[in-house]
């Protein structure tokens, strides 16, 4: 064994009583740091070699106590993630279905995000990149980082070009690359 590694910890060797224990501490250092889903906690346990019947049970224990909420939890993933991240609402529903939220879950999340708030964070993620861009990038590679940027936050394309051209406009630019790839 390296020095300094621990051996691999196995909850099946551990009483059931020191299994269930265990299991508990887990979920709940986890919950510490972040809410989870159920499904994340679950992968968690699983992972770290604990059976079925001990995650299911506590995870069920753990929603009855409003612990784990999957629906709770999406609500604050979407106001932290389009807050902090800007990211769009397609890339947020992507994300939550990564955590093993429920799809209907990640929708109604995401629906509390109107098109107004969509188009407005996607404004400002613009307007930051063009103040780092510097006077040297011209307008083709400006529009390409901006396109690339908002595409990488699962923005719509025509919701993208739209934004660019009007920041772009508003930033001093002739922005008649994006008019004509617009009236193709």
């Amino acid at each position: 064994m390296a020095e300094g590694r621990k051996p691999k910890f196995d909850p099946m060797e551990l009483s059931p009583e020191e299994r269930w224990k265990k299991a508990k501490e887990i979920c709940y250092d986890q919950l510490a740091v972040r809410s989870r889903s159920q499904d994340e906690l679950r992968q968690t346990l699983l992972r770290k070699g604990f059976d079925d019947e001990t995650t299911e049970t506590l995870l069920g224990k753990l929603v009855k106590a409003e612990l784990v909420n999957d629906a709770t939890f999406a609500e604050e993933w979407v106001n932290a993630r389009h807050t902090h991240k800007g990211l769009s609402k397609a890339a947020l529903v992507m994300e939550l279905k990564r955590k093993g939220v429920d799809s209907e879950i990640a929708v109604q999340a995401v629906s509390e995000l109107d098109q107004e708030s969509e188009e407005a964070r996607a404004r400002e993620l613009v307007q930051k990149k063009l103040r780092s861009l510097g006077a040297d990038v011209d307008e083709q590679t400006a529009i390409r980082r901006l396109l690339g940027m908002l595409g990488r936050k699962g923005y719509p394309q025509g919701l993208s070009y739209m934004v660019i051209r009007e920041e772009l406009q508003e930033f001093g630019a002739e922005s008649t690359i994006l008019d004509d790839a617009l009236n193709d």
